[in-house]
């Protein structure tokens, strides 16, 4: 048997043990060790070194643990609860002014944290309550929380994106100016959507009453601006400086760290249980990520000195298959295994399997990347999974999960939208890094 047969067999044989349901970091190593050794021989271990050593001390990676943590302190800061509270005032008189100031909380916090179960359980948190005793339609209420927060996935200072840069080759922060129109889009989308149900079946949305609307403008002004503020500096000062050019993802991340940690403390919500909370919480999450990276370099390594890739690439390119079907094919298999698995696998072991007939295709990466984003960030909306309904109803118990899938559907179909209109229109995603970089 060839090795490139030998590849083949390791490739079948990586996805029945993963949706068996074995720990994916521990099946990438020992497969590759095993299949390894027969293609190289004792080199095989030399490489699993080299490969470890070389993902742990990649400094841009380093971005992945310093925006978790600004996103798990951020979480405990309490500015999403008074921005919320202050565009659902404002906008009270308008019918669906919750489902307005949902999205535009969710869109604001995503700027300033990638990571998509705090953003859907603080929304769930702030928003799921007022909905219900505002006898908001539960199914539209569910679907506007879990699409905003899954926001955070896409909108920099993604941890995905971070991830993505060096896994295909591109730079992180042409992909954070990439993402940015995208994202904003989605939100444009979500809100016209939740808008236009309200104005055809107002009863969905009813507008707030006087007594609650009844609020002094002072005190309006002042929640909005701490509120607002806070996290737009937090966000120019972050993102700002990294799509400048004045801070690599790392530096600018770690400024967000220091801004997080300050903003934090100006709210008198910084505790050593908050400080200690936050940092185990971004050693488990950064472990888990920088593990599986690491695990699945060297699987890559293998697989590509079995010559497994080169042969599939040849195969696929002499089938002369167009480059759009071939695309639309790629984006469709991350999708359905978006359900079973995390987004971590897909994008650092299933995508670099295909990276040689992308690279044929003459595929722009940060084109591809941004359309891998949205597809991925559909999973978290989409049945049989849709991780974001279990978070929604861990914190409303009151809604079935029945209620959740259905209010989430008509989310899934916009997000398939936001992905026709990148496919279609590039310059969605292209503009802004030409603009910013030339």
């Amino acid at each position: 048997m060839s090795l490139e047969i030998y590849g083949l067999v390791l490739l079948a044989l990586l996805f029945v043990v993963i949706f068996i349901g074995f720990p994916i970091s521990f099946t990438l190593i020992t497969l590759g060790v095993g299949f390894g050794y027969i293609a190289l021989g004792e080199r095989v271990f030399h490489l699993m070194t080299l490969s470890f050593f070389n993902t742990m001390t990649d400094t841009v990676l380093a971005a992945v643990a310093l925006f978790t943590f600004m996103g798990y302190v951020l979480e405990s800061a309490g500015l999403m609860e008074r921005l919320f509270k202050a565009v659902q005032l404002i906008s009270g008189r308008i019918k669906g002014s919750l489902y307005m100031a949902t999205i535009f909380t969710a869109t604001i916090f995503a700027a300033a944290t990638g990571i998509v179960g705090a953003a859907v359980t603080i929304i769930g948190l702030m928003a799921g309550p007022v909905m219900r005793k505002a006898k908001y339609d539960t199914g539209l209420s569910a679907g506007t929380i879990c699409a905003g927060g899954t926001l955070g996935i896409l909108i920099p200072p993604s941890v995905m994106l971070v991830v993505m840069g060096p896994v295909f080759s591109v730079s992180v922060a042409r992909l954070y100016a990439a993402a940015i129109i995208p994202g904003l889009l989605l939100a444009f989308i979500y809100l016209s959507y939740t808008m236009t149900r309200v104005m055809l079946e107002p009863a969905l949305g009813p507008a707030l009453s006087e007594e609650e609307r009844n609020v002094p403008r002072s005190t309006l002004v002042r929640e909005f601006f701490f509120g607002l503020v806070p996290p737009v500096t937090l966000i120019v000062m972050t993102l700002g400086t990294i799509i400048a050019g004045y801070a690599t993802p790392t530096e600018g991340a770690a400024l967000g760290c220091v801004g997080a940690l300050a903003v934090t403390a100006a709210h008198g919500r910084l505790s050593r249980k908050i400080l200690t909370d936050s940092v185990y919480r971004t050693a488990e999450t950064t472990s888990m990520v920088m593990v599986l990276l690491a695990a699945s370099t060297f699987m890559g390594v293998v697989f590509s000195a079995l010559g497994t890739p080169k042969f599939i690439a040849e195969t696929l390119l002499q089938w002369n298959l167009p480059p759009g079907f071939f695309l639309l094919g790629l984006l469709v298999v991350c999708f359905i295994l978006g359900w079973p698995l995390e987004w971590v696998p897909i994008v650092v072991v299933i995508v670099p399997i295909f990276l040689p007939i992308l690279m044929g295709l003459k595929v722009d990466m940060i084109w591809f990347s941004i359309l891998l984003a949205v597809t991925l960030q559909s999973c978290w909306l989409s049945p049989p999974v849709a991780l974001s309904a279990y978070y929604l109803k861990a914190i409303m118990p009151e809604w079935s999960l029945l209620e959740i899938y259905k209010g989430m559907m008509p989310f899934m179909f916009l997000q398939a939208l936001a992905v026709a209109l990148i496919y279609f229109f590039p310059q969605i995603t292209l503009w802004l890094p030409k603009a910013v970089f030339g």
